[in-house]
């Protein structure tokens, strides 16, 4: 169980890097007018993106594998309380957020993009606070 804990963490670490450097490219981009930078982004969005499918996977596939082994092992653990849906939830709101920079990485990609950098600094925001938010449910268990 702690090697699927230990892996867990490493990928939503892997799978959090993307989703904070990705936005941040993202403003770059907005704001650069020169087409060489453009295209050098590009090259560096769709790189991170990749990193970030295999961090995101990987880290719900081992998410699932720890649910399972509890679910077999410790059944009660995951019924202590409204902790666990919760944090269900903000996991899908994550999987949400990196569907949405894969649509924003195909409109930089083609030139498309209508988003502001000041758009993007405040989407750029948003894993940051459902990270905050998953730490406290895991640790704290509030409900």
């Amino acid at each position: 169980m702690l090697w699927l804990k230990a892996f867990h963490i490493i990928f939503v670490v892997t799978w959090f890097a993307g989703l904070f450097y990705l936005p941040r490219l993202f403003v770059y981009h907005a704001e650069a007018t020169e087409p060489v930078v453009r295209e050098r982004l590009k090259i560096m969005q769709r790189r991170l993106l990749m990193i970030t499918h295999i961090g995101g996977a990987l880290a719900v596939a081992f998410g699932l594998a720890l649910m399972a082994w509890l679910l077999a092992h410790a059944p009660g653990y995951l019924n202590q309380g409204g902790w666990f849906h919760a944090k269900l939830l903000l996991v899908a709101c994550l999987i949400v957020y990196h569907a949405m920079l894969i649509r924003l990485v195909g409109q930089f990609a083609r030139d498309a993009s209508t988003r502001s950098s000041r758009w993007l600094r405040l989407f750029n925001e948003v894993p940051a606070l459902l990270l905050i938010a998953i730490v406290i449910l895991v640790v704290v268990k509030p409900f």
